[in-house]
């Protein structure tokens, strides 16, 4: 299906390649329809499925979308056992259409903490997209960015015990060989929805020079149209990684 509108690139930019989502609002979205929490996280399918779409129509290379955070484990424990029942769900009746789209879907986090019955399913939708090349999906589940950085340096101190690597041989590029979605170009531009101004603990290495979009936008109520303005908000910026706007000039090919 084509997309209804039309992004502007200005000269000189370029569309994100990577974007990453804190899909937030979903409970305040349920409470204003007066609605049970999880009826919230429900109706948010609908909206995973619009960015997914909107990313594969506009060629972007990756999607990561943030899930269930390791902090998520404190809510209600009702919420935890209806929100991995989704997990599950979503699992068992969307992964086919995604293969059927080229969609490689890969879960980042400690999965070790799910029951086993979802570890399976999580492992069973892996293989089924491994061999997809268009857009990577990434969801982001019991994941936490310190414990990205964590796991990454017990791997690494785990290599100085066994003789192979020494401390000083350790450096950022090493270490980021280490984290979830090493083999990906880092987030260009990470939308948070719900209101709320905070990266909440979610791929804290990765997004250094992320730019940023917050919507007051409820996630249930994010689709293609929401999309549409987050990503031609980054398109307007200037990505300067640590050079001058002169030095960005110069750097133009004639």
């Amino acid at each position: 299906m084509a997309s209804e509108q039309q992004l502007t690139i200005p000269p000189g930019r370029s569309m994100p390649r990577h974007i990453a989502i804190i899909m937030d609002g979903n409970n305040r979205w349920a409470k204003a329809q007066r609605l049970p929490g999880l009826a919230g996280h429900k109706a948010g399918v609908d909206s995973v499925r619009a960015v997914i779409e909107c990313c594969v129509e506009q060629g972007v290379d990756a999607l990561t979308l943030f899930a269930f955070s390791s902090e998520n484990w404190k809510r209600p424990a009702l919420e935890v056992k209806g929100l991995m029942q989704l997990f599950m769900r979503a699992l068992s009746h969307e992964v086919r259409k995604l293969a059927r789209h080229n969609i490689r879907l890969r879960i980042i986090g400690d999965v070790t903490r799910f029951s086993p019955d979802l570890q399976a399913k999580i492992h069973e939708a892996e293989a089924l997209t491994a061999g997809n090349t268009g857009l990577t999906l990434n969801i982001a589940a019991n994941y936490g960015g310190r414990w990205d950085i964590t796991q990454a340096a017990q791997h690494l101190a785990q290599r100085c015990l066994d003789g192979d690597l020494t401390p000083d041989q350790i450096d950022e590029e090493l270490l980021g060989s280490c984290m979830a979605l090493a083999d990906l170009p880092a987030p260009d531009l990470c939308i948070r929805t719900g209101g709320e101004q905070r990266i909440s603990n979610f791929l804290i290495w990765q997004m250094a020079y992320t730019e940023f979009y917050f919507t007051d936008c409820f996630w249930p109520e994010f689709g293609k149209q929401e999309m549409f303005a987050a990503i031609q908000s980054f398109l307007t910026r200037e990505r300067r990684f640590g050079r001058t706007s002169e030095q960005l000039e110069a750097d133009k090919p004639c």
